[in-house]
């Protein structure tokens, strides 16, 4: 009786030898191999022996007779036991002998095991007596093929066959896994191309002469060098749109400043230079966005004590007292680039006071010790963000809420950047419904 142990890793490998033939290519191409292979064994066979059976039957029944024939006249009349001894050790053949006087049998057995060797031995269509004679003095002599030939021989030649289809099968695996490793490099390439690296394209294997994964391979490159093309003619239209704005903006607000401060003009004076304000913060994350998503992107490290720099980020913020700061005693102090760093802290925290409005807690940063490096976590108690929405809060001018209001959010370019910071450090960024609120993660690695 098996045990719940084995019960269950028996029910895991069934799961994994079901999942792997619905989803690997390989796998199926080799099954299919298997069961041809089996099926062509069994045809062959199958075939075989009905030609065996109808057209050597005819043929070699007259041979056989006769050779019946002489191995009774060889035996004698009366039989003699010891040249039916002698017969049956040059012979792979059985001999039972029953008559008045000599009542012998070479391999003693019980009946049914005899019945079984006379109904394998015996032609179908034949008469029983083909293999029997009846000498002059009244003896009967019945010949069979040795049992054990047949009992060992198939069992060798079964295993012998086992082993050669096993091994075919090996063979064939190997090969299939050959001609199908380009789909390795394929999948390799198109998750470096997702993931913004077009440095290092996709091998193709004999360039002259490629066959359709070679030919898909290329196709994958080239539109992987299409997608590049754009990507780079993007940022550099950004960056020109974004450096060619900052001079008549700096104009815009120097002659808004120049304004009379009089009461009919100072409220559109002030409101002009917030938004001319939030169009200088706007342009300065554009250029700093397509700074840190370059990939050499430069970081300014030196030794940064992350707790005193979150106080400090905490301290400059409005609603600053609600924000709830927790730092372990243990932090390490890591090389990192202060700038980014005090960017990351106040775009994290900024977005979750603006959602900590009606929420029953205040903000909460929590920064710990993880390994060696270490962990931030950035939580506020507000409604959160459908889960759907979640994969897409880190992308460039997305926001959840399809007002676009500037009361409720920016421009969809803060957790943007913050991610941008953490993976220019060689980190991670999360997001998840902590629910209530929404979590951010973010870790940095030590040394």
């Amino acid at each position: 009786m098996s045990s719940p142990a084995q019960t269950l890793t028996q029910a895991r490998w069934h799961r994994r030898a079901r999942h792997a033939l619905a989803h690997s290519l390989r796998v199926r191409l080799v099954a299919l191999f298997l069961l041809l292979a089996l099926a062509m064994a069994a045809t062959f066979l199958f075939g075989m022996q009905k030609a065996f059976s109808i057209g050597w039957r005819d043929a070699a029944r007259p041979l056989v007779v006769d050779y019946v024939d002489r191995l009774a006249a060889e035996i004698g009349s009366p039989p003699r036991i010891e040249r039916a001894q002698a017969l049956v050790q040059r012979l792979p053949v059985a001999v039972r002998i029953s008559g008045p006087q000599v009542n012998w049998r070479s391999h003693p057995s019980t009946p049914e095991q005899e019945r079984r060797w006379n109904d394998a031995n015996r032609w179908k269509g034949e008469e029983p007596r083909l293999l029997e004679r009846t000498t002059a003095d009244g003896h009967r002599i019945h010949f069979s093929l040795n049992v054990q030939v047949w009992q060992d021989q198939p069992r060798v030649i079964g295993w012998a066959t086992l082993a050669v289809l096993l091994l075919l099968t090996g063979l064939a695996y190997l090969r299939v896994r050959r001609l199908l490793r380009p789909l390795d490099d394929i999948r390799a390439g198109a998750l470096r191309f997702g993931a913004g690296d077009f440095a290092q394209p996709i091998p193709v294997r004999h360039p002259a002469r490629p066959d359709e994964l070679g030919e898909l391979a290329a196709t994958i490159n080239t539109m992987g060098g299409d997608i590049r093309q754009m990507l780079d003619a993007k940022r550099a239209l950004l960056l020109a749109i974004s450096h060619e704005l900052r001079s008549p903006l700096t104009r815009a607000r120097l002659n808004t400043e120049l304004l009379p401060e009089t009461p009919d003009v100072l409220p559109a004076r002030d409101a002009l230079l917030r938004d001319l304000g939030e169009m200088r913060d706007l342009i300065t994350d554009l250029l700093e966005s397509e700074r840190l998503a370059s990939p050499h992107a430069a970081l300014h490290r030196e030794p940064v004590d992350l707790a005193a720099l979150a106080g400090e980020v905490v301290a400059s913020l409005e609603g600053a007292p609600a924000v709830q700061l927790r730092a372990a005693s243990d932090l390490p102090t890591l090389a990192l680039d202060r700038t980014r760093m005090r960017l990351l802290l106040r775009n994290l925290l900024d977005n979750a006071l603006r959602h900590s409005v009606d929420a029953p807690h205040p903000p909460e940063i929590d920064l710990r010790a993880e390994g060696s490096g270490l962990r931030i976590t950035v939580r506020d108690h507000g409604p959160g963000v459908p889960d759907d929405q979640l994969p897409h809060l880190a992308q460039p001018f997305y926001r959840p809420d399809a007002a676009r209001e500037r009361a409720t959010g920016g421009v969809g370019l803060g957790l943007y950047l913050c991610k941008l910071v953490a993976q220019a450090h060689g980190g991670t960024f999360t997001v998840r419904n902590a629910l209530p609120g929404l979590e951010v993660v973010v870790t940095l690695p030590g040394g």
